[in-house]
């Protein structure tokens, strides 16, 4: 199957968006929440589980997969897909995140960026061209684009010389990816729109990535230390001079409440740590707001997580079984708490997609603030 994306329904009210996207490993409803792979695993799950929960489709790591165990290696194994047993889509990020964000080990430079590796100081170059041949050799469904993520703050001056040089990097990744002879499935490429905080270079660089012409588009450079005004903001600047046929990506963005206001922006895909880093340090999803597990109050409280929650810790567990867990260090504590916040995460997602397809997506969004103020979460 080739990659395709639809869009089957706009909500009446909002900016709000249902669409399928198809590729070559199956399908996916959108809007969508990827939970993160970051070294062709999503910690504490294995691939069935995440089936079981509903995920589909999984972000993994060219960085960090680059570095180890090798994309050769996971190339000569068949590729990401059975390298890690899951036979969904798989979306890879470039890896420029990763190298921008250890600015004291990297030098960028025009034709790429210098970097050492956070494990063992090895150096490395990657470019635009590389990121794509690296990606093409793990095989995901959908790539991105060589893209300097623009930290925060940053003056105008920079985030314009920045923005400027994600565009001539996107140019050279497409011609890298139309060219390529090393593509053994029909992947796609998406294109990054930077900006910084800024509303006129983020119209200029939409403006230039769609010219260059994409697979799907993604809004980089947010959910990086600006307050949540300004990122929605952003976001609603941009989205709408995005084109209407094509997949909208916000990129490491976020919250239960970011999902909400990207989807009601017009955004379709989405991308965090944030689910399974929170579960593994014992905080946890509710439609009330965060839980913190590890609270005495919690000792001897017999109830699940959450009332209603239909994910296997909630059908199974108590909150004091849970604190105990995490109390004694014990590995099941990050298997429970992330199982049920990916479960809360895919579970918010499709509650989304219907509303949108029932036209009451804004009525479900006051609801869905209403809850978060009603009961104390008692972090």
């Amino acid at each position: 199957m080739a990659f395709d994306f639809k869009l089957i329904k706009k909500d009446l009210h909002s900016q709000a968006r249902l669409g399928k996207i198809t590729t070559p490993h199956g399908q996916i409803n959108t809007p969508v929440f990827m939970p993160v792979g970051t070294q062709a695993t999503v910690k504490a799950m294995t691939s069935e589980e995440l089936e079981d929960i509903g995920v589909e489709i999984i972000l993994s790591n060219t960085y960090h997969l680059y570095l180890r165990p090798g994309h050769e290696l996971i190339k000569n194994m068949g590729g990401l897909h059975k390298f890690m047993h899951w036979d969904r889509p798989i979306l890879t990020d470039s890896g420029g995140y990763q190298v921008f964000s250890h600015n004291e080990l990297r030098k960028i430079k025009e034709e790429g960026v210098y970097f050492q590796s956070h494990l063992d100081g090895s150096k490395h170059f990657l470019s635009p061209e590389k990121a794509i041949e690296i990606q093409e050799a793990l095989g995901a469904d959908i790539i991105m684009c060589f893209d300097e993520c623009t930290p925060y703050p940053s003056t105008y001056e920079y985030t314009k010389d920045s923005m400027e040089l994600t565009h001539r990097w996107a140019k050279r990744c497409k011609e890298k990816f139309v060219h390529s002879s090393q593509l053994t499935v029909h992947s796609s490429l998406f294109g990054i729109v930077q900006g910084g905080m800024f509303q006129d270079l983020r119209k200029q660089s939409a403006a230039e990535i769609t010219k260059i012409g994409f697979d799907g588009y993604a809004i980089g450079g947010l959910s990086v230390g600006e307050d949540k005004v300004l990122m929605y903001e952003m976001v609603g600047t941009t989205v709408p001079l995005l084109p209407e046929d094509r997949a909208r990506y916000l990129m490491g963005v976020g919250t239960p409440e970011d999902l909400v206001e990207g989807v009601a922006r017009g955004v379709d895909m989405f991308d965090c740590v944030m689910p399974t880093r929170n579960a593994r340090n014992g905080t946890l999803f509710t439609k009330h707001g965060k839980l913190g597990i590890r609270n005495a109050l919690f000792a001897n409280d017999q109830n699940p997580v959450e009332d209603g929650c239909c994910c296997y810790t909630c059908k199974n567990y108590s909150k004091a079984y849970l604190r105990h867990l995490f109390a004694a260090n014990e590995i099941l504590a990050a298997r429970l708490g992330t199982t049920h916040n990916l479960y809360y995460y895919t579970n918010l997602m499709r509650d989304i997609r219907k509303t949108i397809e029932e036209n009451r997506f804004e009525g479900f969004k006051t609801e869905f603030y209403k809850n978060l103020n009603t009961e104390d979460s008692r972090q």
